[in-house]
């Protein structure tokens, strides 16, 4: 991790728990100890985020999980930046691997929901990454590449953008990119950064990591260069989170 990154720990805890779950969360939330070096995101599902936001510590923004590319409209099941910013959200995901590939959203989908979402004052943790195949078949950065292109394509500034790189395969597998594995393509993110947007973007952008992150496996990750945090998952819901944020003390 670069000093001139601040490290930023997300956690999506995806179609889970109701209000009791999420004050057991926030217990163990409030105790902590939270790292004040560190920057921590929680993403509840919609329904929760203003009880979430009103129940956490301050120290803890909230993210949504998914937005969409309006601010209002006939678009039912979708809510907008708006809604998420009038609940008390900050962040909001897009792109995510379930997304994707689950629910068919397109590269330019998530292009044109990201831009919308940062002109309407959100941070945005836009998620890339390969299925095991493209791996396999050494398309990895092929598939990124494609995914950053159409981000870049319709993003002016990147301030409030956190890249997280999911690689699918590794995404509540229990398989983790070993941390020269993540290293290598975090890395080759931000050369094409530089080569695409600028050098400035490349060296101030954070870029995270998402795919069975744990306790156990936190620190070695996040003492990569380019390894700027982390977005996990099923381990966001377990106290085991704390260890995560606090894996750099």
């Amino acid at each position: 991790m670069s000093s001139d990154r601040k490290f930023f720990v997300g956690g999506n805890w995806k179609m889970n728990g109701d209000k009791k779950y999420i004050d057991g969360i926030v217990e163990w939330m409030t105790k902590g100890p939270l790292d004040p070096k560190v920057e921590v995101v929680v993403a509840p599902p919609y329904c929760y985020l203003q009880y979430a936001r009103e129940k956490l510590p301050a120290n803890v923004q909230v993210a949504a999980q998914n937005c969409y590319k309006e601010k209002e409209g006939a678009f039912t099941g979708e809510i907008s930046p708006f809604m998420i910013k009038d609940l008390g959200g900050s962040w909001v995901i897009t792109g995510h691997s379930e997304r994707r590939h689950i629910l068919g959203e397109s590269d330019e989908f998530v292009a044109e929901k990201t831009k919308f979402a940062l002109d309407s004052g959100l941070g945005v943790i836009p998620c890339v990454g390969e299925k095991l195949e493209e791996r396999e078949a050494n398309k990895t950065m092929e598939v990124i590449n494609r995914q950053m292109k159409a981000l870049a394509d319709k993003i002016k500034d990147w301030t409030n953008v956190v890249i997280a790189y999911e690689p699918v395969w590794a995404i509540g597998t229990g398989k983790t990119a070993s941390p020269e594995q993540a290293q290598e393509v975090h890395e080759q993110i931000r050369e094409w950064l530089k080569n695409t947007v600028s050098a400035d973007v490349a060296k101030k952008t954070r870029i995270i990591y998402g795919g069975s992150v744990k306790g156990s496996n936190a620190q070695e990750l996040g003492k990569k260069p380019d390894i700027d945090g982390f977005l996990v998952g099923g381990a966001s819901l377990k106290p085991e989170f704390l260890e995560i944020v606090n894996a750099l003390k």
